[in-house]
C-alpha cells in the first residue's frame, strides 16, 4: 500500500498561486491514479483534480478548471497540483489520493496523505 505525504499548503493572497506537493512511498507508484480533493469546514470532500497512470489523462472540476494544474513525476514517486488565480473560497485542507482505478468517487480512493491546510486571504 502506498503512502501519501502532501506539502505546499500555506496562506497566500487573492489571484495568488501555490503548488502542492504530495510524495508517495512503499508501493508501486505508477500503478495508481492520483487525485487532489479538498475539505472545506461543513462542505463534503471533493474531488478536484485527477491524473491517470502515466500522466496521459488529466479531470478536472469545474471549479478549478482553468486555474488548476495536476501532473505527476513518477520517476520521482510525485504528484503536483498548480494552484494558480487562488480565491478566498479555495480555502480548504487539500488531500492527495491513490485509486487503482480512475474514479471520481472518494471511496475508491484507498491511499491518502495527511492533508495541508491552503488559506486564501481576501
Amino acid at each position: 500500500q502506498v503512502q501519501l505525504v502532501e506539502s505546499g499548503g500555506g496562506l497566500v493572497q487573492a489571484g495568488g498561486s501555490l503548488r502542492l506537493s504530495c510524495a508517495a512511498s512503499g508501493g508501486t507508484f505508477s500503478s495508481y491514479v492520483m487525485g487532489w480533493f479538498r475539505q472545506a469546514p461543513g462542505k463534503e470532500r471533493e474531488l478536484l483534480a485527477r491524473v491517470s497512470w502515466r500522466g496521459l489523462t488529466t479531470y478536472y472540476a469545474d471549479s478549478v478548471k482553468g486555474r488548476f494544474t495536476i501532473t505527476r513525476d513518477n520517476a520521482k514517486n510525485a504528484v503536483y497540483l498548480q494552484m494558480n488565480s487562488l480565491k478566498p473560497e479555495d480555502a480548504a485542507v487539500y488531500y492527495c489520493a491513490a485509486a487503482l482505478t480512475s474514479s471520481e468517487c472518494a471511496t475508491n480512493y484507498t491511499a491518502w496523505g495527511q492533508g495541508t491546510q491552503v488559506t486564501v486571504a481576501s
